[in-house]
């Protein structure tokens, strides 16, 4: 059966769990649906600061402190989680079976388990689940797939070596526990991973993971379950490409750039505002330097809008969005294990 379709994206009542303090995630993604024609109809938080600044942003809007109240009471259609990260597939599975399509922040979850919980709820029920991926749209990326997929600028791409961090003292936030953000890998890690899986057009055969942990942890409030000081995660691809991920809170000497694309003819080094085209004319180095295109990350909630009422395409499938996770996962399990781990594909 396929997902029952809205007349028009004003049909489609959204609402948010984890609206956040003022110009947070809760402000940020209620507005792009709304600019996306979608109705913002509900916040659900546990502060009531939070959800006293979510009806003086949005007024009219219900709140809740409590997502099974929102279940039961409102109306909304589609609901986004922007939760901690292992809070994700539990609420959005709840969501699933209340009948509602769903929405997750980045990371879509932590392990592929969860990833895979979701989306079997989502298709026995015949709903929408994606994942907050709007830097598919991201500018840098948009540069990247131009000069790299459809000018062939460095030839046939064969590695990728993406990275970012430095030397520093990790903050004293959520998102610095393992247990509740999954890791070092699993921020920045998850965007690099998905603009990584738009240049290898190739199934992950795969991957190895490595990690050193230990220095920043007894110097931070979470102790032993401080993030990874620095982690890596190795990934074969089915075509013989491959990858090398890492994000380091220990590195005194950064990389140019966050990402490096290496082909047959040349590389690409791509970071967030510019470019560089580097490639060889005999023992002569070439280098074209240029800006990024402006992104078009707007598209996400469009793209949303439109597949719920016209039937439009999914660009950010959760099959998609799994397996960003599922590397990742994957270079956790094996760092601790000391081997390589095959990928599986549902």
């Amino acid at each position: 059966m396929a997902i029952t379709r809205y007349k028009k994206a004003s049909d489609i009542k959204v609402g948010i769990v984890g609206y956040g303090p003022s110009f947070g995630m809760g402000r940020k993604h209620l507005s792009e649906m709304r600019d996306a024609g979608m109705t913002p109809t509900s916040v659900v938080d546990l502060a009531p600061e939070c959800l006293a600044k979510a009806r003086e942003e949005f007024p009219g809007i219900e709140t809740y402190a409590a997502l099974d109240k929102m279940l039961k009471k409102s109306a909304t259609d589609l609901v986004v989680i922007a939760t901690p990260h292992n809070s994700h597939s539990k609420l959005a599975v709840q969501c699933l079976k209340a009948g509602r399509h769903v929405v997750c922040e980045k990371p879509f979850a932590i392990t592929t388990a969860e990833c895979d919980a979701m989306i079997t709820t989502a298709r026995k029920r015949n709903l929408m689940v994606s994942t907050y991926h709007n830097r598919h749209w991201d500018g840098c990326i948009l540069e990247g797939l131009k000069r790299i997929r459809d000018e062939k600028a460095i030839g046939e791409v064969y590695r990728i070596e993406a990275h970012m961090g430095g030397h520093g003292k990790p903050l004293d936030w959520w998102r610095s526990s393992r247990s509740i953000s999954g890791g070092i890998l699993y921020d920045w890690g998850a965007h690099l991973l998905e603009y990584s899986l738009q240049l290898i057009d190739s199934k992950v055969v795969e991957v190895t993971g490595f990690a050193h942990t230990g220095y920043w942890g007894p110097q931070t409030k979470w102790k032993q379950d401080t993030n990874e000081d620095e982690a890596c995660a190795m990934v074969r691809f089915r075509n013989g490409a491959w990858l090398n991920l890492t994000l380091s809170a220990l590195d005194s000497n950064p990389k140019r750039g966050i990402m490096e694309i290496t082909g047959t003819k040349g590389s690409y080094v791509m970071d967030h505002g510019t470019f560089e085209v580097i490639t060889r004319d005999g023992s002569r180095t070439i280098t074209d330097r240029g800006g990024n295109t402006k992104g078009q990350g707007e598209k996400f909630y469009q793209n949303i809008a439109a597949h719920l009422t016209k039937g439009e395409r999914l660009v950010i499938t959760p099959e998609w969005a799994r397996r960003p996770i599922h590397i990742i996962d994957l270079a956790v399990r094996s760092a601790r294990q000391n081997r390589a781990l095959r990928a599986k594909y549902g």
